[in-house]
């Protein structure tokens, strides 16, 4: 018997007040801890303003932009039971959770840096995902590539 389709439950997420931007306060959201908003609002300002001068591009959002499109996916890689053995399916990537895991990617990488402020992680991040480097970046590369490997079991897929 086949599963029920959850309902899927998607708040409207208001832009945030610089950039009116819906993306931007995913990233404020994401980056905010213990409720603390207008922190988490400094840092992402600051670290994505500081990016864009260190790149020479005179708008941040921009600079945002164009990381966001080089860390989002398009494919990723789901496991599934089949005959008693377990294959890891390709899927493709689509709305909420491609959105998703961008953010999510970006603020790991920006975390895992050490030795500075979360200010300065989010903006060395944003500039190494503008020139298509960095960890983000990477994580995205590394799915696509387990996602290829796999294509072979794409026809397990439903």
């Amino acid at each position: 018997m086949p599963r029920k389709k959850t309902k899927t439950l998607t708040r409207d997420i208001q832009p945030d007040r610089l950039y009116n931007s819906v993306e931007v306060q995913r990233l404020i959201n994401r980056v905010m801890l213990n409720g603390k908003k207008q922190l988490a609002e400094r840092l992402v300002y600051t670290g994505m303003q500081t990016a864009a001068e260190k790149l020479k591009i005179d708008n941040p959002i921009e600079v945002f932009e164009q990381a966001y499109r080089n860390i989002q996916p398009h494919l990723e890689t789901r496991s599934r039971r089949v005959g008693g053995a377990n294959f890891q399916i390709p899927f493709e990537v689509k709305g909420q959770r491609q959105t998703h895991l961008t953010i999510m990617w970006l603020v790991q990488a920006a975390r895992a840096r050490k030795g500075m402020s979360m200010a300065n992680r989010l903006a060395a991040e944003l500039q190494d995902a503008y020139s298509g480097q960095g960890a983000a970046v990477k994580k995205r590369e590394d799915t696509h590539r387990m996602a290829e490997a796999n294509r072979a079991f794409a026809h397990f897929a439903r």
